[in-house]
């Protein structure tokens, strides 16, 4: 059968107009909300659905599929064992894939999603995490990218545009200034339209151009008082308005506040309804148009924009269907080449790793390594066949666990290593790891943090009990390397007392394999911070955290403590290195740090100006022994110190030993401007720049000068 929209040449937009006009106005609003498909207690699963984050049904008639929507960024998840027996990669965490300052790593595990997620049925990927990482503490950075927002913006827009190309739309989220889990959902985050426009919406404009994601979700959050789903300023103006952003916007679950209010300010579908006091975009909804409220346009225009957004990719002519052939050895090797770009060794003192191989005894200790590698708690969380599952949180009535995916770190040590012994000690008894530590030639522990969706972590520390292993180990023996798998920046009061130390977040599939390597020499150590590490919470704008105790975090759950009101007007659009420039605080290690096991120059850099543009040419050469891959920063601020310095544009390159290579980079003009609130529109300041090639945010290699004419742009 052939359907009116199939005809050769017809663009997205005219064939959901086709679509739109066939549309009896049922089927229209079968597509403007729905619960969870997830069975909740005695709920049944709805029909048709797979099970997963949402199900709106299809329409056969019209030839359009189902929407089967599942989260998220870090692979297809099965949130509360939804689907059981299923399978999926986990790549590692978005902290991760950031740290790689890669954009293609970030579109070909984009692409990795969506691929798995087509293969499982299918067609809406809850992805994109391009929140600014404002909170260091937050429980959910591990889902989104950097501090950065051009660092941010780029990879999330490389990421979505790897998950699109696979017939799935993804979305982008939590929009915007959803910096904190605590409280999540009675916080509003207060912030200045300039600072908002420079920091975290220009992280989601950069990923919404490269990416053109299908739908954006706005987060839980208050924006300066007003609901994230129901906020004009922020759906109408900003993303439909200057954007001219064509694709859908659906609240988060549990996150719609009202019909007519929700619908006029930009809100397009209330997602998990059954979550909310009411199914607002049913009854209530309907009432609002029949009493002229909201107008049947404007009920015409929500439809269209999902239809849109699912023909722009594919979706509608390309159904996904279940259970269709996934290559999951050859997808576990992506995770674990991403894994090892991204790995960032914080310390190697006296050149401590890599190890040498054929030690006699070599001693693992903690972090469950002899199982797995951690992953971040909450929607997000995917669980391989094999993972160990243990006690995590109560998620939104889901028992969400605490998994180690299965990728064993001692079990790839014991394949790296050529050791005569590996042994393994699980850390619970310190008076024994400290014993078997004596005989060993080296010790290899993990310190693992868990976190998780709807709570922050509290305070930057590991818990006592890990700080005091560590210690112990280091004082028993003097090759003592620490393995870190985080889901954030932490504090380190044992670092002096060790000789190297790996920042290996969440590490994924491979992350076992991908950390041996690093540790034995296979992979030359590339990851940068995406992130700067505090050197306590005191350097932080906002030391204080709010009490878990004294509010509410859950969608659905009794409001609890009302309205908490976070002024991020502090720091301003100055987020993480930039506070710490503006305020003179040296970090315990800047954004954009990692070493490596050879050595790199840059040289000759020149800045000139072309039109409208700004490049910059530098040559890097790796001088060391071995072949391995560096990331020039390139920073800029005015000669008048207007602003601190700003990341405007980088690039990773790959180099043998002894090669070097000239790189030409165009800087970011929203970077060097500042917003003009009261004109709407970008102002480059006139006069002299300050542009400064680094290793890291405060590793300044070369500087040169250059002249930069006044301009103005705008939308």
């Amino acid at each position: 059968m052939k359907y009116s929209w199939q005809h050769e040449g017809l663009t997205a937009d005219q064939k959901a107009e086709i679509v739109l006009n066939e549309m009896t106005e049922e089927e229209k609003f079968s597509w403007l909300s729905a619960p969870m498909a997830i069975p909740m207690g005695d709920e049944p699963l709805p029909e048709g659905a797979i099970g997963s984050a949402a199900y709106y049904p299809a329409i056969p008639r019209l030839g359009i599929p189902a929407m089967q929507q599942s989260d998220a960024s870090l692979g297809v998840s099965a949130l509360g064992n939804v689907r059981p027996g299923d399978n999926a990669t986990a790549l590692a965490s978005s902290l991760l894939l950031a740290s790689t300052f890669n954009p293609q790593m970030a579109q070909l595990t984009g692409e990795l999603v969506g691929r798995e997620a087509f293969a499982k049925g299918f067609n809406v990927q809850l992805a994109g995490g391009a929140n600014l990482i404002r909170e260091p503490r937050g429980g959910r950075n591990f889902e989104y990218l950097s501090e950065d927002p051009l660092l941010t913006g780029v990879m999330a827009g490389h990421s979505v545009r790897g998950i699109q190309s696979q017939h799935v739309v993804s979305t982008i989220k939590h929009f915007a200034v959803n910096a904190q889990e605590t409280g999540r959902v009675v916080v509003s985050s207060d912030l200045d339209e300039a600072a908002m426009r420079e920091s975290d919406l220009l992280a989601f404009e950069i990923a919404n151009e490269i990416g053109q994601p299908g739908a954006v979700m706005p987060g839980y959050n208050l924006i300066n008082g007003e609901w994230a789903s129901e906020n004009d300023f922020l759906l109408n103006k900003v993303l439909k308005g200057d954007w001219q952003y064509p694709g859908w916007v659906m609240s988060d679950w549990g996150a719609t506040h009202s019909a007519a209010k929700a619908a006029l300010a930009g809100l397009d579908v209330q997602s998990g309804s059954n979550l909310d006091s009411q199914v607002w975009f049913d009854q209530p909804l309907r009432k609002a148009v029949a009493r002229g409220e909201v107008s049947q346009g404007r009920i015409d225009e929500m439809v269209r924009r999902i239809l849109r957004s699912l023909f722009a990719v594919g979706a509608v002519e390309h159904p996904a269907t279940p259970f269709g052939p996934i290559d999951y050895m050859a997808h576990r090797l992506t995770a674990q080449r991403e894994a090892e770009q991204g790995i960032v060794l914080l310390k190697n003192e006296n050149h401590s790793l890599p190890l040498k191989k054929g030690a006699k005894k070599l001693l693992v200790v903690g972090g469950h390594a002899d199982h797995g590698v951690l992953a971040g708690g909450g929607s997000s969380a995917v669980t391989p066949v094999g993972s160990l599952r243990l006690p995590g949180i109560n998620f939104m009535g889901i028992e969400t666990e605490k998994v180690f995916q299965p990728s064993s770190p001692l079990w790839a040590i014991r394949a790296e290593s050529n050791a005569a012994e590996v042994l393994f000690a699980h850390g619970n008894d310190v008076a024994e790891a400290v014993r078997l530590a004596r005989e060993a030639d080296a010790v290899i522990v993990f310190a693992d943090e868990w976190r998780s969706e709807a709570l922050d972590a509290q305070g930057l520390e590991l818990d006592a009990e890990k700080n005091h292993l560590i210690s112990r180990l280091a004082a028993e023996n003097s090759l003592t390397i620490v393995v870190l798998e985080t889901g954030g920046p932490v504090t380190l009061p044992w670092l002096d007392k060790v000789p190297a130390v790996l920042e290996a977040w969440y590490p994924g599939s491979g992350g076992g394999e991908a950390i041996a390597g690093v540790l034995f020499g296979r992979v030359n150590p590339s990851g940068k911070l995406p992130v700067t590490f505090p050197a306590s919470e005191q350097q932080l704008p906002h030391p204080e955290q709010v009490d878990p105790t004294t509010t509410t975090s859950l969608p659905g759950s009794p409001v609890k403590g009302g309205i908490i009101h976070v002024d991020y007007n502090v720091e301003g659009s100055d987020v993480g290195y930039r506070w710490h420039a503006r305020t003179g605080q040296a970090p315990l290690f800047p954004f954009g740090f990692g070493l490596s096991y050879t050595e790199f120059t840059y040289n000759d850099l020149q800045v000139r100006a072309d039109g409208e543009s700004v490049y910059v040419t530098l040559t890097v050469q790796n001088i060391g022994d071995r072949a391995g891959a560096e990331i020039p920063q390139i920073y800029l601020h005015p000669a008048s110190k207007s602003y601190v310095p700003r990341l405007a544009a980088f690039e990773r390159v790959d180099l043998q030993a002894g090669e070097s290579k000239t790189l030409t980079l165009r800087l970011e003009p929203r970077v060097i401007a500042n917003w003009d609130s009261d004109e709407g529109l970008w102002r480059i300041e006139g006069g002299n720049y300050v542009v400064i090639a680094a290793k890291n945010a405060c590793a300044p290699i070369l500087q040169s000068n250059i002249a930069i004419k006044p301009r103005r742009f705008g939308y």
